[in-house]
């Protein structure tokens, strides 16, 4: 946002200051109390004048209960584009996010780090779980389970493993499975289940096998594994949005916002927004798109695996929140995140 004309230096002054006192207690600020703070020996006359123009520019707003002023979404908008200083992370706090986020399993470190955002801030920590794309194959294989149920056991050429039953219309014996499996092995390792399918419906056509059908279950099995369909993401510390005074004062709103983490659709689609994000990246208030996060900001980074973004994470939680100390939280676990998904 471009600083507007009539924002001098004095009111970018009033406003940084009322925004600070204002995240520091959760207080309406006055002009009294402003007028004690900012050092520019300006009156309590001249500052409500210059409260009344940030009032008419819409940085800040009047609550009905109080003579003082509260900051708006576009005051925080404001506030963290032009005047905040984002404070570096204590050396403890480090060393504990370093501990937590080592390479491990990826559903593990995709918990570990939801629990470790909403820990560390004290509100809703959320991370979308990291997209699978054209995981090439080293190999696969069969174990017949009946007479018609068989485990497909599939293994990456990263190492994951995946195990899927499949059921078919008719039997096949151990020749059989060992002859489906070395086909597709010789025919399609190193390829992703997108890439074997349209080579595979081809060859089958031509070789009108007795495995044709057993190939082509594999191929459904496979992509359901590895496609990435329906991704979702993991959320932890919701409850620490009941103890905002900000967001528990409107229960009806509340009750939006948890129904938005059950029905999850609008939340992925602004993370997976955050996607293409150029590091941190914040919405504030109505800035999301989506009502029920009206009175809540978002703060999201990308991660990555091997140089891919694979998906986002990020803090939900009251527009009135420190965001010189959130928002280098989101961008260090965003960057250990990667750093461990990365490993080798």
């Amino acid at each position: 946002m471009a600083l507007s004309p009539a924002l001098n230096d004095r009111a970018r002054l009033l406003l940084k200051l009322l925004v600070e006192r204002y995240i520091e207690d959760g207080q309406p600020v006055g002009s009294r109390t402003l007028s004690k703070e900012t050092g520019l020996n300006l009156s309590p006359a001249s500052i409500r004048n210059i409260m009344s123009d940030l009032e008419e520019g819409g940085f800040i707003a009047s609550p009905h209960t109080s003579a003082g002023r509260v900051p708006t979404p576009r005051g925080y908008r404001m506030f963290v584009d032009t005047m905040l200083t984002v404070k570096p992370l204590e050396r403890e706090r480090m060393m504990q996010m370093e501990s937590t986020l080592v390479p491990d399993d990826p559903q593990r470190l995709v918990s570990a780090a939801s629990h470790l955002l909403a820990e560390l801030t004290a509100y809703a920590g959320v991370v979308l779980i990291p997209k699978r794309r054209n995981l090439g194959l080293r190999q696969i294989e069969f174990l017949s389970l009946s007479d018609k149920r068989i485990l497909l056991i599939m293994v990456t050429a990263e190492g994951e493993v995946q195990n899927r039953v499949i059921l078919t219309d008719r039997p096949y014996d151990p020749n059989q499975l060992v002859r489906a499996a070395n086909y597709f092995n010789a025919h399609f390792t190193g390829l992703s289940f997108e890439q074997v399918q349209p080579r595979l419906a081809e060859e089958l056509a031509a070789l009108k096998s007795d495995i044709s059908q057993l190939m082509e279950l594999v191929v459904a099995a496979g992509s359901d594994a590895f496609s990435g369909s329906g991704q979702e993401y993991v959320l932890s510390g919701e409850r620490n949005l009941l103890g905002a005074p900000e967001l528990s004062a409107n229960m009806v709103r509340l009750r939006e916002l948890f129904g938005l983490f059950e029905q999850k659709t609008e939340l992925m689609q602004l993370l997976d927004v955050s996607n293409t994000a150029n590091g941190v990246q914040l919405f504030i208030g109505a800035e999301s798109g989506v009502a029920s996060l009206d009175e809540c900001s978002v703060i999201a980074a990308p991660y990555e695996a091997n140089g891919e973004v694979v998906g986002t994470l990020g803090v939900i939680g009251p527009t009135r929140m420190a965001y010189e100390r959130v928002i280098p939280i989101v961008d260090i676990t965003a960057r250990l995140l990667s750093n461990a998904l990365s490993y080798h």
